[in-house]
């Protein structure tokens, strides 16, 4: 875990940059248009338009525009539908990745991913391959300066997270989707600084990677994935140790 997280951590810094160059409007309306249709257009009453529209405030896409994307999603407008699709693979060092996207051609997404895994030395794998080595997670990142780890932990089960692991000044709350949440707004309502919060696939084993040629494979490969349009996030089961990773970095 300790390695992947820190990894979740680089690659939200990774976000905001995409962010302020407008490389990740097109992901986060894409999200905000499928939530619609697949759940209504009330995030009252949808938890994953809810989770879209905290993202897309996040990298400050305007009301206007957000609120288009939505209504493009639940019909009151015209656009572009948007199908869900999964593609797993594995990468350098055997590490399985699990990719899920957006896309309104399936054949050219899965050719286009297809290309990446080979260029990188990973290759895809059949459905159902890697999948059943992630499940689906509550992940908040929260910055610890201020709080004790106790009172933390304390504050974090008590609204129904699963687990707390703390790296420096940097605390990872794991809950289910369900809890997902109650647990942020606890936090928030505490006044704690809150990094990151997301639903995510959190891998039940890892691999080590630690030859820094094949760490760097492995890197370049979850970076081509997340830079493809159509792609929506990307997971991975790798161990490898903070040094290569902050050196990747």
């Amino acid at each position: 875990m300790a390695g992947h997280s820190k990894w979740a951590g680089i690659k939200h810094k990774k976000a905001i940059v995409d962010a302020q160059r407008g490389k990740a409007f097109s992901k986060v309306i894409r999200e905000l248009t499928s939530a619609a249709r697949l759940g209504g257009g009330n995030p009252e009453a949808n938890p994953r338009l809810r989770l879209a529209i905290q993202k897309a405030r996040e990298v400050n896409v305007p009301k206007d525009t957000l609120e288009k994307a939505i209504k493009r999603g639940t019909g009151d407008l015209p656009g572009v539908s948007y199908e869900e699709m999964i593609v797993e693979g594995y990468g350098p060092g055997g590490v399985a990745i699990l990719v899920e996207a957006l896309t309104d051609n399936k054949n050219r997404t899965s050719a286009e991913l297809r290309s990446l895994f080979s260029r990188h030395q990973g290759n895809i794998a059949g459905a159902g391959s890697v999948s059943w080595i992630f499940q689906k997670k509550g992940l908040i990142h929260v910055n610890l300066k201020g709080m004790q780890e106790e009172a933390l932990m304390e504050l974090a089960l008590e609204a129904g997270a699963e687990d707390l692991k703390v790296e420096a000044d940097l605390a990872i709350v794991v809950s289910s989707p369900q809890a997902f949440e109650s647990v942020r707004q606890a936090l928030q309502a505490k006044g704690l600084t809150i990094d990151s919060a997301d639903l995510s696939m959190i891998p039940s084993s890892t691999v080590k990677v630690d030859h820094p040629a094949q760490a760097k494979a492995l890197l370049d490969l979850l970076n081509s994935l997340e830079d493809q349009e159509d792609t929506q996030h990307v997971y991975a089961n790798f161990d490898i140790p903070d040094a290569l990773l902050a050196e990747h970095a």
